[in-house]
């Protein structure tokens, strides 16, 4: 990493105190632990000065200062990331943008959301639905802020027949590292003018620019929904009915696998049952549409072909009882994992369908290669799976060694499989060699070039995705 950067000084505090004002602006002494790491990174450094940012304009004034002052900055939204994308490595200020939280309008004709950075994503699906329209993404974490997930694209349950948040992003407000501000796409619905700068942002984990604004497409929103949850003797019989499902007349919302050991760790986490534990292996899916018999006819079809695929049952969730069973134990999943060991680390692949099973058997096995407990859940209609390495009782040295050998495992893996390093977690600092080996000479150079394009000082988000810094 780069180690020319300016070493931050008084004078650098009382300068930002003057930009924004000295309540908002958090020396490193009195800047709260939560803020030195993400959520399961076990990378940790503070920045030497928080600053709680309210607008666009103060956002551009503090990165003008930066890049004049050779200042590192890193953006942060609810810290929920997964890969140490928003830990101020290099110190210098971090931006916090959950200040910026405000719906700023609804256009119905249009079907757009525009909104800022710090929205939390739970409230921007209550605020679109009390107007009966709807916003499909629904990554697993509904605390993060939508700047966060714009940042790292992220995908969710839904993204199997509605795609993932880069396909909902219509415009952006930018901040560059320079300090310009830039409008980027809009609400237009075509647009072929040029290179697709508002895409290039999309991804880009905070290392490109700053999003100070979004408009967000709408869908009008399905009226009925329902889920099955599917029973099978075991994982490969379960992910070879998938494609199957996923071809028929009506395309599921949601497909998902999980394992009996996971189920059994969310019920001891949420002291409630699921509907059934009895299985090795499940499918969880999620059929919407406009009409009763819409859906109604999409779940009939899937329960036969899944019963054909040799499904021991289907069980129907057709009530709110069973419904909240069993969504809370999918929602529990990474927790109840979490709670189970002492410490723990996420391989956060996607391999193409037909590969899913194939994959989930190969980390069974590195238990037994490599002595080390490894769990797992995912979207098998869409290939993203989320492995987790626990540390349990290992000491640093036996932890480090073991998760090196399993992940360098996991990825060769996935690579032979044709699959890529992360689905929707973003890559962050944690995930940066296995990006690196992943990626031709071409494409390291071409990505070297975008982020010299935008940010040729490399102040900021530095450290993140591939990027080895000036």
């Amino acid at each position: 990493m780069k180690e020319s950067y300016k070493s931050f000084t008084a004078r650098d505090l009382e300068a930002i105190r003057n930009i924004c004002g000295a309540d908002r602006v958090i020396p490193k002494e009195e800047i709260g632990e939560d803020y030195s790491h993400d959520e399961l990174s076990g990378i940790r450094n503070y920045p030497d000065v928080l600053v709680k940012v309210k607008s666009a304009k103060e956002v551009s004034e503090i990165m003008k200062y930066a890049s004049a002052n050779n200042i590192p900055v890193t953006p942060r939204g609810s810290g929920t990331g997964l890969v140490g994308g928003s830990v101020a490595l290099c110190g210098g200020i971090m931006l916090d943008l959950t200040l910026m939280n405000s719906f700023l309008e609804l256009d119905e004709e249009n079907m757009t959301l525009t909104l800022e950075p710090g929205v939390l994503l739970m409230d921007v699906g209550k605020y679109v639905e009390e107007h009966g329209l709807f916003y499909p993404p629904d990554p697993g974490e509904k605390t993060a802020t939508i700047g966060g997930n714009i940042n790292t694209n992220a995908g969710g349950m839904r993204a199997v027949k509605y795609g993932v948040t880069r396909d909902y992003v219509r415009g952006l407000e930018v901040v560059l590292p320079n300090g310009n501000i830039m409008q980027l796409g809009g609400k237009v619905v075509k647009n072929s003018s040029g290179y697709s700068l508002k895409d290039l942002m999309v991804g880009s984990e905070g290392t490109l620019g700053i999003v100070t604004k979004a408009i967000l497409r709408l869908l009008p929103l399905p009226k009925y929904k329902i889920s099955l949850l599917v029973p099978f003797p075991d994982l490969p019989s379960a992910i070879k009915a998938v494609p199957t499902v996923i071809r028929a007349s009506s395309i599921p919302t949601a497909v998902e696998f999980m394992e009996r050991e996971v189920i059994l760790a969310a019920e001891e986490f949420l002291a409630r049952k699921f509907p059934d534990n009895t299985s090795d292996a499940y499918l969880l899916l999620t059929y919407d549409g406009a009409s009763k018999e819409e859906v109604e006819l999409a779940w009939k079809e899937a329960a036969d072909i899944c019963l054909e695929c040799g499904a021991l049952d289907v069980f129907i969730s057709n009530t709110q009882e069973r419904n909240e069973s069993i969504w809370a134990a999918r929602g529990a999943f990474l927790e109840a994992i979490k709670g189970s060991t002492t410490e723990m680390d996420e391989c956060d692949v996607v391999v193409p369908r037909r590969s899913v099973a194939e994959f989930v058997l190969y980390s069974h096995a590195l238990q037994e290669k490599h002595n080390i407990r490894i769990r797992s859940f995912g979207h098998a209609g869409d290939g993203n799976l989320h492995i987790y390495v626990l540390r349990d009782d290992l000491d640093d040295a036996a932890w480090e060694n073991k998760l090196a050998a399993v992940f360098a495992d996991l990825y060769s893996k996935a690579d032979s499989l044709g699959g890529k390093v992360s689905g929707e977690h973003g890559i962050g600092c944690a995930k940066k060699p296995y990006l690196a080996e992943s990626l031709s000479a071409d494409e390291k150079a071409l990505m070297e070039g975008i982020k010299n394009a935008f940010d040729p000082g490399y102040i900021l988000n530095p450290g993140k995705l591939f990027t080895i810094n000036k």
